[in-house]
């Protein structure tokens, strides 16, 4: 079925410059640095309630340099040192990391907490161990950690919703910043109620008439914000594969880092809505070691078992070294079915074991034994399993850092992450760059778009 102004089969309308010819997102560069751990514990969008692994005993190795890009051990510049780390914005029990060593030099909290919301909302319609020494046990403390820039409206009334947008958009000129005070401040399920309750009001299309109204970079935001999110995500999947070229980045930031409910739902939708199949345009557009891992992504079949066996971790952790450093050449399989099938949590005690057998850090080996996109990818599902926040900040910075600025990265990131994790990924900014998420995306935006993504990412 289609979605209420959407095509049914050919997708949507391509965006103005989308995607920015010359702009694609190379992530992550070689040499790669250090990950830093998520202060408290990552939850995994979407996802269940994970356990806490045990406490930390200092990654990567003793006097293993850090490679380039993050700062050597020793804390990001300007971050707070261990044990000052102040309280989480809008994150209730945050707790204060203790003094010690932490991965990559960051302080780490005793315990690293996984925790989740429940499935994401989809729109009406929409179709559908026992720790070996000297490990610890686990602790037992869960906390939730998540939260995004946008709540849904208190008091919400579409109709009065629809209303507003289109006395913005009625006779001469329009009011940029009556539309930017509406959908800057509902969630995705109030800007489906709103685009429905518009078309039974007037009897015309919302999204038509925001295309009529706006351009340039505002009018993609917009729309993006009034895509249901499942629909956003495997349109913009559809487009990295379409036409000439492919854009690689965004088939790894969306396929390696949602959870198996995002991915399945997101297979169904770009079945239904555009007619293909994602597996089939996956291996029509990659190849190799890289088509693999991605066709694996897409089946949405990762681990999602809440308990996590160190044993097991040891076990993988010693099954990586002896498929990369510990031999001549590289078993890429190796690599491909312990990164693709372990949950995220069991996937962070590996690499803090690999850390202890290998003394270098996983994401090292990762960028001696492989290159290019594979690298990427592997790389990314790493980065998602010790601090997902960090991964979509750094995302962020590459898209505005130097000339020019990758702006569907910026939306894309930006817009999904609203609802789900993107306080956060302010807070990680803001430690890994010593300056905020606001203050750089107005340094490289202007107008409307740059007020709107402003009021979407909160001051």
């Amino acid at each position: 079925m289609s979605y209420p102004g959407y095509p049914p089969s050919d997708g949507y309308p391509a965006f103005p410059g989308y995607p920015p010819t010359g702009q694609e997102s190379v992530y992550p560069p070689a040499g790669q640095y250090s990950y830093p751990a998520v202060p408290g514990g990552y939850p995994p969008a979407g996802g269940g309630t994970y356990p806490a692994a045990p406490p930390n005993t200092g990654f990567p190795g003793a006097g293993y340099p850090a490679p380039g890009g993050y700062p050597a051990p020793g804390g990001y510049p300007g971050a707070p040192q261990a044990g000052g780390m102040p309280p989480f914005p809008g994150g209730p029990g945050f707790g204060v990391p203790p003094a010690g060593p932490g991965f990559g030099g960051y302080p780490q909290p005793p315990a690293q907490n996984y925790a989740g919301g429940g499935p994401a909302q989809i729109p009406v319609g929409f179709p559908g161990g026992q720790a070996p020494s000297p490990m610890p046990g686990p602790p037992a403390a869960v906390v939730q950690y998540t939260q995004g820039t946008i709540q849904a409206a208190p008091n919400f009334d579409a109709g009065r919703d629809a209303e507003i947008l289109r006395k913005a958009m009625k006779g001469f000129g329009t009011d940029e910043q009556a539309i930017i005070d509406v959908v800057a401040n509902r969630s995705n399920d109030q800007r489906q109620q709103i685009k429905a309750a518009f078309k039974t009001m007037y009897g015309k299309d919302l999204i038509k008439d925001l295309k009529s109204e706006l351009s340039g970079n505002v009018e993609e935001l917009i729309l993006a914000l009034f895509m249901p999110r499942t629909y956003y995500d495997a349109w913009s999947l559809r487009h990295a594969m379409k036409g000439a070229g492919t854009q690689e980045s965004v088939l790894i930031e969306i396929l390696c880092t949602r959870t198996n409910q995002e991915i399945r739902e997101i297979v169904n939708c770009y079945k239904s809505e555009f007619g293909r199949d994602i597996e089939q345009d996956i291996r029509a557009d990659t190849s190799g070691h890289f088509e693999r891992l991605l066709v694996s992504m897409c089946q949405g079949n990762r681990d999602e078992n809440q308990t996590v066996d160190y044993q097991k971790a040891q076990e993988d952790a010693q099954r990586l070294y002896q498929a990369g450093e510990g031999r001549l050449g590289t078993d890429e399989s190796c690599f491909n079915m312990v990164l693709a099938s372990r949950s995220f949590p069991q996937l962070k005690a590996t690499v803090e074991a690999y850390s202890r057998i290998a003394n270098r850090d996983l994401l090292s080996s990762i960028d001696r034994e492989f290159s290019g996109n594979v690298e990427r990818g592997l790389k990314t599902i790493v980065q998602c399993a010790l601090n997902r926040p960090a991964f979509f900040a750094e995302r962020l910075y590459k898209s505005m850092k130097g000339a020019g600025t990758d702006d569907s990265t910026l939306i894309r990131i930006v817009v999904t992450r609203s609802e789900i994790d993107l306080v956060q990924i302010k807070q990680m900014f803001t430690q890994m760059y010593q300056k905020t998420l606001a203050t750089m995306i107005a340094s490289d935006t202007s107008g409307d778009y740059r007020r709107l993504l402003l009021a979407i990412v909160g001051q």
